[in-house]
């Protein structure tokens, strides 16, 4: 059965402030992991006019540049890099340093790039785009080293992540011991922070293993009397903790900072992740202990979210940067985009009428609502509240000429949602189909008591508004059992179908009235037709 269903935000479930000041969106993921966000109506509009009102104007982009090798795997590296700085809403441009064969099994191959190839993209890069913060992985050879360090004196930044990538979780060397010399003497004491492993700062300071968080400690002193002016010794392979224990020192306080252990796999790009995210918190204008704190709680985000996704083979999978691929596996139904069929026979809700009849009406309809459509593969779209889509996950929203404007709604919703829009004429069917709307609804056909004041069209506006519109329309207002075959029978290319209020939810039983009117709308069309063929 062809469906659509469009809850409305009429009744107190929606309206109620006590209940609904804010809308939280809780993202359930399993394992128990949820993922929020906070949103309001109100505070998305501002931001949005904030956001138009200053499109003219030149914006200071927060801009990351990492230096670093490529994973063809992309768990690690600059793709890495890339997707940290993306979730955490940061440009972030690259610099090749090295091309790797890897993947969730290990690495097989290490092309370095030529040394003037490292130096022309450093020099493109910073002498045109400004960049605030640069982040450092890979670094294979110590020509490389030099070139970056007299890249840098040549062009500064606000600040420099060191991450010493030496060896991989493999145990393939990714710098040799002749780069550790250039590394101490060149890189360290420009960095603003480095980020070495266990491994990493033992290699560094000529060190055994490290096994304490003392030891973290101490490493975490020696490393600063090298120059960076701040060190995060990461201690997420320490055996003697069942917590993932960091030790920050800024030069005067140390920091033990702690989270929980994730058992998981899926580990391979952790390092490169953290040092990225805590460049991207740097470029947007945070202080170096409030950076590290925000990476190392996205880290532990993102290792929750990734634990349960399987890509691979191998012993060491990648991680969910932007938090979307679970996602998109559970409920890759409603990614798809508008079927036109989905608007053969469109439901409207009321919510007065529910309790008229004694229909089940609470404070969570919408999230009931879309269990149940789910369930059915029947889109479920939002009247009016944008928030409260957004809120639930819903498939889109209905908007009217009065509401949030279509081109705001698609910037909130993005691009796989559906949005509709009310139009009584042409010229709003042709502002509908510029402004990215995926239909349009038009009406009122006929006299409706479900919204006052409601302007009616008549069959001909209806017809004059198909004609027009490059968008398929479903047709509404006052439309029921007695009338909705004259509104089919206009047999105009875009009309895909009717949506309803009363001649479905004013009745004591819906389903039955469903078929009822679901039955005479296939008939009509059936019948339509036929004419045409025997016509011809």
């Amino acid at each position: 059965m062809a469906f659509l269903l469009c809850v409305s935000t009429s009744s107190p479930a929606f309206n109620n402030k006590k209940t609904l000041p804010t809308l939280s969106s809780k993202r359930i993921c399993t394992q128990g992991c949820y993922q929020h966000k906070c949103l309001s109506l109100k505070a998305m509009q501002e931001e949005m006019t904030f956001t138009m009102v200053n499109e003219s104007a030149k914006q200071r982009i927060p801009h990351v540049l990492t230096v670093a090798g490529s994973d063809s795997g992309a768990g690690a590296g600059i793709q890495a890099d890339l997707k940290a700085c993306a979730a955490r809403g940061v440009y972030c441009s690259t610099v090749i340093t090295a091309v790797t064969a890897q993947n969730t099994i290990g690495v097989q191959d290490v092309s370095i790039l030529p040394e003037d190839s490292v130096a022309e993209q450093l020099k493109s890069v910073l002498s045109d785009m400004h960049v605030d913060v640069v982040k450092t992985g890979m670094l294979p050879s110590t020509a490389i080293v030099k070139i970056l360090h007299e890249s840098l004196k040549q062009f500064p930044v606000r600040a420099l992540v060191v991450d010493p990538v030496m060896v991989s979780t493999s145990g393939v060397v990714l710098a040799g011991p002749s780069v550790l010399d250039t590394f101490r003497w060149d890189l360290l004491p420009m960095a603003d922070i480095v980020t070495p492993n266990l491994k990493e700062a033992s290699t560094l300071l000529g060190w055994s293993q490290l096994e304490t968080i003392t030891d973290m400690c101490s490493a975490a002193k020696s490393i600063h009397n090298m120059g960076p002016r701040n060190v995060l010794v990461k201690g997420g392979h320490l055996p003697s903790s069942s917590d993932a224990v960091d030790i920050f020192f800024d030069g005067e306080d140390i920091y033990e900072l702690r989270s929980s252990r994730i058992q998981t796999p899926n580990t391979h790009g952790t390092g490169c992740t953290l040092a990225s995210c805590i460049a991207a918190e740097l470029a947007k204008g945070f202080s170096m202990l409030s950076a590290v704190k925000v990476a190392k709680r996205y880290v532990e985000s993102v290792l929750k979210f990734s634990k349960d996704i399987t890509i691979g083979d191998g012993p060491q999978g990648p991680l969910d940067h932007l938090f979307k691929l679970k996602r998109n596996v559970y409920h890759s139904r409603k990614l798809r985009p508008l079927d036109h069929d989905d608007l053969f026979l469109y439901a409207v809700t009321d919510s007065g009428m529910n309790r008229k009849w004694g229909h089940t009406i609470t404070d969570s309809a919408a999230k009931e609502c879309l269990v149940i459509c789910r369930h059915h593969n029947v889109p479920l779209l939002i009247n009016d509240r944008i928030d409260i889509a957004i809120a639930c996950d819903a498939d889109g929203v209905h908007v009217g000429q009065s509401d949030m404007p279509v081109q705001t709604a698609r910037s909130l919703l993005g691009p796989e949602k559906i949005i509709g829009v009310s139009c009584k004429t042409p010229e709003q069917a042709l502002k509908a189909w510029t402004d990215g709307a995926d239909y349009i609804g038009s009406g009122g056909v006929f006299p409706t008591n479900t919204k006052a004041n409601n302007r009616t069209i008549g069959l001909d506006g209806l017809k004059t508004v198909c004609s027009a519109s490059k968008l398929p329309v479903v047709a509404i207002g006052g439309i029921n059992l007695s009338n909705a075959r004259s509104v089919m029978e206009l047999d105009v290319p875009n009309l895909k179908g009717v949506a309803v209020v009363s001649a479905l939810f004013d009745r004591e039983c819906v389903r039955t009235e469903t078929e009822k009117l679901h039955a005479l709308l296939a008939e009509t069309v059936a019948q339509t037709k036929n004419k045409k063929t025997q016509d011809e």
